[in-house]
């Protein structure tokens, strides 16, 4: 039963959800009056009815008063038959009696009409008796008067008490029918009244219907056509057959969406194109691109920023809030200028908006296997208006190289003014402890302290001249590259370093193949090559060490012709060692294996200028060290051929003093 009635209300809520507001409108107005109009008319039904009952009442007590008054002797008398004679021409001639009954003080019924003399008579077999009502009184003066609904109709009872000389002889009762007048027209108001209320409904119904017909097909048509057409269907077209107004909005509809239609077949192709290379440019460029809604869900995310968060290409970032994608250290920094930048769309009404804004940034390291710096940078999307907040672009810069070169640089300019700040005070004392005690000196004390000072002056210059050659090589210089004759680089190197390897007791050799091919390169490039790594062996050899420089063909590595391409160059002493920890360091600047002890001099700056020179000539240096067995620096390089183009040779990465503005590390 539940079950039907709420289908039932779901049929009549969807019926009546189908009507248009005007026939809604028109439906609760014609209820309204006929229920108006419909209450009116009961009232006056109601209002007759009552004037009936009060006029019945006052009929049917003055007809019992009369007729009491009439019989009362004849039943003090016992005159019982000119009673039933008088009763029943008094029947007879009224009309709106419907029974006469008189009654004993008993209450027991001895002669009634419609009931016959024989009834009366056997009344010991047949015993009837007459209810009263409660309130009768058998002194009142007034007769008691009720009136009840039969299925003849509704009948007013007219008790009357009956005293003869002072004494109670009975109870007479007498019904009446209604005024036939007033029941006809409280029957006739109520037909008029079914039939008003019929007739306004019908008229609704039609109404409804026509309405239905002629206005309400059309406009859902109507509506179906413009939810079609802005979904994109340009292709919709109603087909009604109307005239008037209704005809010219149709056609009007029609022709709208025959123009929207043509429009897109011109345009879509090259909207189609423009979002193609907006795509392209997005994915293309070299910096992080997301893109967010004002819910903060990502819409839009290019493949750099995915690599730069570690998101895969099957990672459903689209559609998801960007906080939850987003590493923690991200996320601390982030969600503060999120909720800044959402907050533009909470101003009020009459607060202005910060138009001149264009967005707001942070730097974050992320750690991990591979730690990186991230500059992010936030851009609040408005629309045309610059009031609504449309999205929010964040680009992100992995920034990583610059902290490194930022933080080199800084390492580089500590590390120059430190060693060019020792040599400067040793040169200053000496020269200050000359000027000053010079005449109590003795002359070998003299010469000492000029020695001394002339030694921090070489230092000095050496230091300075490593540091301009390293700036210069890193400076994006292109050198001239051709044909160079590694013997004469190798001769000239061992001429130089002959006498101070036999200062320290340590055996120069060279192993060249005979017949060595040039190679490509830059003779003074090389010869610094050579003249750093021979120092550096020199410098770590102890008395009785060796020091070779070997140079030969390499063989191809994948064998398909006999004819070496490159030469490999290898200088292997004996020296000292280096220990594997510091093997990845020992190329940086200003980092000396020296350092550990305290014992040697040197700039730490020749390795790096050697690797810088091995990079211009597109190679890599090389290093195989054990400690306590000793060491091997080996590169190598092309065969030069006349025939062949060579190009120039690319700029290093290598780490430059080019300033970093503005950014830090968080």
């Amino acid at each position: 039963m539940i079950a039907l009635l709420k289908q039932l209300r779901q049929i009549l809520h969807h019926w009546w959800s189908e009507f248009t507001l005007q026939t809604k409108l028109m439906a609760i107005g014609t209820l309204a009056v006929s229920l108006l109009m419909s209450g009116l008319t009961f009232w006056a039904v109601n209002s007759i009815q009552q004037d009936a009952r009060i006029h019945d009442t006052r009929f049917g007590q003055d007809l019992g008063v009369l007729l009491a008054t009439n019989v009362t002797p004849m039943i003090g008398e016992n005159h019982l038959s000119e009673l039933a004679q008088f009763s029943q021409q008094f029947y007879r001639n009224t009309s709106n009696v419907r029974y006469m009954l008189f009654a004993d003080a008993n209450g027991d019924i001895y002669f009634g009409i419609p009931y016959s003399q024989s009834e009366v008579q056997n009344s010991l077999t047949i015993r009837r008796r007459m209810q009263v009502p409660d309130n009768f009184s058998p002194n009142s003066a007034y007769p008691i008067v009720r009136q009840h609904l039969t299925p003849d109709g509704e009948v007013t009872d007219v008790f009357v008490p009956i005293n003869y000389n002072g004494e109670y002889l009975g109870v007479l009762a007498i019904g009446t029918n209604p005024n036939p007048t007033v029941v006809t027209s409280s029957h006739l108001t109520r037909d008029v009244t079914i039939a008003v209320f019929v007739s306004i409904w019908v008229m609704v119904i039609l109404g409804a219907v026509f309405n239905a017909l002629t206005i309400t097909k059309p406009i859902k048509e109507l509506l179906v056509g413009v939810k079609n057409i802005a979904a994109g269907n340009f292709k919709q077209r109603i087909d009604l057959p109307l005239g008037g107004e209704l005809g010219e909005l149709i056609l009007n509809f029609n022709e709208m969406a025959k123009r929207l239609s043509s429009y897109e077949e011109q345009n879509i192709e090259e909207m189609t194109a423009e979002k193609a290379k907006l795509e392209t440019l997005v994915s293309t460029i070299a910096d992080g691109a997301i893109l967010l809604d004002r819910s903060l869900n990502v819409v839009l995310v290019n493949p750099t920023a995915r690599k730069l968060f570690g998101w895969d290409t099957n990672d459903t970032v689209l559609g998801q809030p960007v906080l939850e994608k987003l590493p923690e250290a991200v996320q601390e920094q982030l969600s503060e200028l999120l909720d800044e930048a959402t907050s533009i769309s909470e101003k009020p009404d009459d607060e202005e908006l910060p138009r001149d804004r264009e967005g707001a940034g942070f730097c974050v390291t992320i750690p991990g296997t591979t730690q990186r710096t991230l500059r992010i940078w936030l851009t609040t999307v408005l629309d045309q208006a610059r009031e609504n907040l449309r999205g929010i672009a964040i680009t992100v810069q992995d920034i990583t190289r610059e902290t490194e070169l930022n933080e080199a640089k800084s390492q580089f300019i500590s590390n120059v003014s430190h060693e060019l700040r020792t040599p400067l005070f040793n040169i200053k004392s000496f020269i200050e402890t000359l000027h000053e005690y010079g005449e109590d000196l003795s002359h070998s004390e003299q010469q000492e302290f000029l020695e001394t000072a002339n030694r921090e002056t070489d230092r000095l210059t050496r230091l300075v001249n490593d540091v301009l050659d390293l700036s210069r090589l890193e400076s994006g210089k292109r050198y001239h590259f051709d044909a160079v004759d590694l013997s004469q680089n190798i001769e000239q190197t061992l001429r130089t370093h002959q006498l101070n390897a036999r200062d320290k007791g340590v055996e120069l050799q060279k192993e060249v193949e005979p017949d060595l091919p040039h190679v490509v390169g830059n003779y003074d490039l090389l010869l610094q090559v050579f003249n750093n790594l021979l120092g550096n062996s020199l410098k770590f050899t102890e008395n009785g060490g060796k020091v070779v420089i070997r140079a030969y063909p390499l063989p191809p590595e994948d064998h398909t012709n006999d004819e070496p391409t490159h030469v490999q160059i290898e200088v292997t002493d004996t020296g000292i060692g280096i220990a594997p920890e510091d093997q990845q360091a020992i190329f940086d600047r200003f980092y000396r294996v020296e350092n550990r002890v305290h014992t040697l001099e040197g700039t730490g700056l020749g390795l790096s200028i050697v690797r810088s020179i091995i990079d211009k000539h597109q190679s890599r240096i090389q290093l195989r060290s054990e400690v306590g067995v000793g060491t091997t620096f080996s590169f190598d390089l092309p065969i030069y051929k006349a025939e062949s183009y060579i190009p120039e040779p690319s700029i290093p990465n290598t780490p430059n003093s080019t300033a970093h503005h503005g950014v830090a590390s968080i």
